[in-house]
């Protein structure tokens, strides 16, 4: 079983004070810290580029996700890993454009997690070629380009799909987590949970971070409980 990952959205945080709001989640205890690159091309909104990630990992020290949400990852994939990415994860709906598993490979070649991630309705099957290349595996549970939409039940199906498929690494949910949606993504077999708002949007954030580390660790501790009755 894989270790139940929060990792807050810096697009929910305050830009004005970007170090404080990093330093805030980090000592409330989150996992990693999760940067939203959009394009205004494959998405229709605009955030930030390579420049705010080095502007974080100045100040950070947990591992910084990064999910580009852009038609050309690779003419930028080297910038952001410069510029200090743990993990970067890209689009499968891209995948015309250029070579996916050359592009994995690329970020691995370089020390880093490589990811892909998936709208909420792409087949999960789109990524068989590349399960053995890839980390992380992103599972949009709204459609990318906007925060504070409404989680999707219909994509939790997607994470045992996955296991399905023999991918071992981590799966990660972006989209709508909250401490109402949380369980019913661990359940799933998800374990990195992306949090915006629900995380930025409290005065307690330690004991948010906390209350959705346990929701989450319940429901893969009764997940794996029924498993094992099941096979009896």
């Amino acid at each position: 079983m894989h270790p139940v990952r929060i990792a807050p959205s810096l697009l929910a945080a305050d830009f004005g004070k970007l170090r404080d709001e990093v330093e805030s989640v980090e000592q409330a205890g989150c996992d990693w810290l999760h940067l939203d690159v959009m394009d205004g091309h494959f998405v229709p909104n605009l955030t930030f580029g390579p420049f705010i990630v080095a502007a974080v990992k100045k100040h950070a020290t947990k591992p910084l996700d990064t999910h580009l949400m852009i038609t050309d990852p690779w003419k930028y994939a080297d910038p952001f890993l410069d510029a200090g990415s743990d993990l970067l994860t890209f689009h499968i709906e891209v995948e015309e454009k250029g070579d996916v598993g050359a592009l994995l490979k690329h970020i691995r070649s370089r020390g880093k997690k490589a990811g892909l991630s998936v709208q909420p309705d792409t087949p999960i099957s789109r990524l068989k070629p590349y399960i053995q290349d890839l980390d992380l595996v992103l599972i949009m549970s709204v459609f990318a380009g906007f925060g504070g939409q409404k989680f999707m039940t219909s994509v939790l199906p997607k994470a045992q799909e996955l296991r399905a498929l023999g991918f071992d690494g981590e799966i990660s949910m972006d989209g709508g987590i909250t401490p109402a949606t949380i369980a019913d993504s661990a359940a799933a077999g998800t374990n990195v949970f992306v949090a915006g708002t629900a995380v930025f949007g409290v005065d307690d954030r330690k004991a948010r971070i906390s209350e959705l580390r346990q929701l989450a660790e319940n429901a893969q501790d009764t997940s794996a409980s029924d498993t094992e009755s099941s096979s009896i």
